[in-house]
């Protein structure tokens, strides 16, 4: 038996889904971002941080460390805060939503208008990320999710958490702000989960 590659006497076999073979490293790729559907030929190995940014001109979620440590890519997928930068597009098969996506036509989504009303921010770089995981946070906490710090009697109840000023600080800790604005970041996230 011969395997796809091998030599025989009458040459050398193609492998399935090669061109002159070597093998395709790309492919077809439909991500559902924002509500709009995107057809797109891509690399394999493009993080979904990159397709955003480099392929589809959204380049509200930053490219901060690209190991996953920051969150100033955090996006939406499927409603739950992802690091797109370790997220292969190939693989994104769930809608997402990107800060240019929270915004309704008329109006701010209540976080970002509290990010602005607290001045939430400094440089601005983080914020898209801090935006998209509160965003997620603040839904999780509704679901009755219960965080590190949550007391182990009020866990698993499937109830509202309660979201201290400790339980949103521990529930954003994978987002960091290099500017050092997180007693703003708190108050913001507090206005709108009360």
């Amino acid at each position: 038996m011969e395997h796809a590659g091998a030599t025989s006497g009458s040459g050398t076999f193609r492998e399935a889904g090669t061109e002159g073979g070597r093998p395709d490293t790309t492919s077809h790729v439909s991500l559902r971002i924002n509500g709009k559907t995107h057809e797109l030929r891509l690399d394999n190995r493009t993080t979904l941080l990159d397709a955003l940014r480099e392929h589809l001109d959204l380049t509200g979620a930053k490219k901060g460390c690209d190991h996953g440590q920051c969150g100033a890519c955090t996006v939406l997928v499927g409603g739950r805060r992802i690091n797109s930068c370790l997220l292969l597009a190939v693989t994104c098969h769930e809608p997402v939503t990107t800060i240019e996506g929270l915004a309704g036509p008329d109006r701010l989504h209540p976080l970002q208008e509290a990010f602005v009303s607290r001045d939430a921010l400094q440089c601005g770089y983080c914020t898209p990320g801090q935006i998209c995981s509160a965003v997620a946070m603040l839904d999780e906490a509704a679901a009755g999710h219960p965080s590190h710090v949550t007391p182990p009697d009020r866990s698993g109840g499937g109830d509202p958490e309660i979201l201290t000023p400790e339980e949103i600080r521990e529930r954003m800790s994978g987002n960091i702000c290099r500017c050092g604005a997180y007693t703003n970041i708190v108050d913001a996230i507090q206005d709108v989960a009360s």
